[in-house]
């Protein structure tokens, strides 16, 4: 579309550009345009520290589930542990019935009856009332939601009194069926600013980089208003203009450095976010982590690549890499680089000439997604580089000749078919082909740039990944441009409307032709 046209001729400019990653989370593939651009930093929203960060916890029988507080509830001193009652729909006459006193009660969102008004207000009263200490609302429809205790319409007085959290509909029918045999819950809220906010949307947008690059606070802003007034505003468009700010602070302190080096200095300094359990979150969901404007202001060093994507396979388990570092103060003395990852990941590297060489390799058959990084401590900061590996069974290899890709397929098993996409990682154009077992595949292509290869190998009725990239430098690209010639653009501009004015001449005596006959 135009707005990813425009990015594309900013980027091409040299202009950073900061995009937000939208408002359609937690469900993931959700980024939409122009945050799915590779060379751009997409930005999504984390909770903050001054206004609102309140997150819960779930546990029922030693399992965990994902809850989000309503807008209302209060943080706890201590976690409420006790019994789960289903309450139906949290109706007075659904839990007369019922011994919910000291219990955590569970009830669906709305009523049986389409004409009732049940809010969740109302639900949280009714629970009370009834002598229950936390209240969970599930989905009356697939997802999560977040919902309001304080709305336009409650009781004069209303002052929610015990938590209420709301829950995805499978996640709450799980639930009310395992409490039929063991009944053991625990419920917690406190706050958590470096929490990845649940509208923000997620990634992936391509298994060949990360988006969103990096987080950053978008919940409960306190910004302005159309009238001069200020409001609290929540969403990633309030998000992004706090990594644009860190990036124009960087600008002025290095004005000779590129988009990639902004990039890095931001992502690599970013903080580890977590969930409500301590997990840290998914690349997908969080990129490298929230934004920590100081320690980009106060970095020593420039790390490129910011991330990296490493394809993988069981016939080539190994990868050679390398990281540049651009000093900007001091010495390279006392650099360490550490690994973080799963123990079935082999990882070797060397400093030469202010590069990091790094190896990888699988041991095993460990296949699918790994989301690993690697770490450099240098002279009092911590630098952390993203790195997701796909380990695949099958392999896509490919090669170039005169403007022809050329593919081989490799799985360990008899395969039937393969379906594969080739994608120019420069205009996103894509072109389809595809391969059988002892049949060539190949491709041309139009264009020295990077390019994707996503293989879908169908064996025995299911399918399997393969991914490769290749830099393409063979194809001749000598064609002819106005725009080469030493003419100034005005001149061009007029050169263009005159052919523009012939085109449509031609055309408009083709029809009047057409209409004759």
């Amino acid at each position: 579309g135009s707005i990813d046209h425009a990015v594309d001729k900013a980027l091409a400019k040299n202009i950073f550009v900061v995009t937000a990653a939208g408002n359609d989370g937690p469900l993931p593939q959700t980024i939409g345009s122009p945050g799915r651009n590779e060379e751009s930093i997409t930005v999504g929203a984390t909770y903050n520290n001054l206004t609102s960060s309140l997150v819960a916890t779930l546990e029922v029988n030693e399992k965990s589930y994902t809850v989000i507080p309503m807008v209302g509830s209060s943080k706890l001193d201590e976690p409420i542990v006790g019994k789960i009652i289903f309450g139906k729909y949290g109706k007075q006459e659904d839990l007369k019935d019922i011994n919910a006193t000291g219990a955590i009660v569970i009830v669906e969102r709305g009523s049986d009856n389409k004409d009732d008004r049940l809010y969740f207000s109302l639900k949280e009263k009714n629970a009370v009332n009834a002598g229950a200490k936390a209240l969970i609302v599930y989905n009356n429809e697939p997802g999560i939601f977040l919902g309001e205790l304080i709305h336009d319409f409650i009781e004069p007085g209303y002052v929610p009194q015990i938590p209420v959290v709301s829950i995805d509909r499978d996640d709450g029918l799980e639930i009310i069926e395992k409490i039929k045999e063991k009944n053991n819950a625990m419920i917690h809220l406190f706050y958590n600013p470096d929490f990845v906010a649940h509208f923000s949307s997620r990634g992936p947008v391509s298994p060949f980089y990360i988006k969103p690059d990096i987080v950053a606070p978008g919940a409960y802003i306190n910004t302005t208003q159309r009238n001069g007034g200020y409001n609290f505003t929540s969403g990633t468009s309030f998000a992004a203009p706090h990594v644009s700010g860190a990036a124009a602070l960087l600008i002025e302190k290095y004005p000779s450095i590129g988009n990639q080096e902004i990039k890095s200095l931001l992502m690599t300094t970013s903080e580890p976010v977590s969930d409500a359990y301590g997990h840290t979150f998914s690349f997908s969901d969080a990129g490298a982590g929230r934004i920590d404007i100081a320690k980009a202001f106060h970095a020593k060093l420039i790390i490129t690549p910011p991330s990296f994507v490493i394809s993988l396979s069981s016939d080539n388990p190994v990868s050679q890499n390398k990281l540049k570092i651009k000093l900007l103060n001091g010495t390279l003395d006392g650099l360490e680089v550490k690994f973080d990852g799963p123990q079935f990941i082999q990882f070797d590297n060397s400093l030469k000439d202010n590069d990091i060489s790094f190896k990888i390799k699988i041991l095993g058959q460990e296949y699918g997604d790994h989301e690993t990084r690697i770490i450099i401590n240098h002279d009092g900061t911590r630098y952390v580089i993203p790195v997701l590996i796909h380990y695949t069974e099958g392999s896509i290899s490919v090669n170039q000749k005169d403007g022809k890709l050329k593919f081989v397929v490799y799985q360990p098993e008899h395969w039937e078919f393969a379906k594969i996409s080739v994608i120019n990682s420069k205009t996103g154009k894509t072109e389809i082909t595809s391969a059988i077992p002892g049949r060539d595949s190949s491709i041309e292509i139009d264009e020295n740039a990077k390019y994707w290869i996503d293989a879908k190998i169908r064996v025995s009725g299911k399918t399997f990944d393969a991914y490769n990239t290749i830099d393409v430098n063979t194809v001749n690209q000598n064609s002819f441009s106005l725009f080469d010639l030493d003419i100034p653009q005005r001149q061009v501009a007029i050169v263009l409307g005159i052919i523009m004015t012939i085109g449509a001449v031609g055309v408009i005596t083709m029809r009047r032709v057409a209409t004759r006959v």
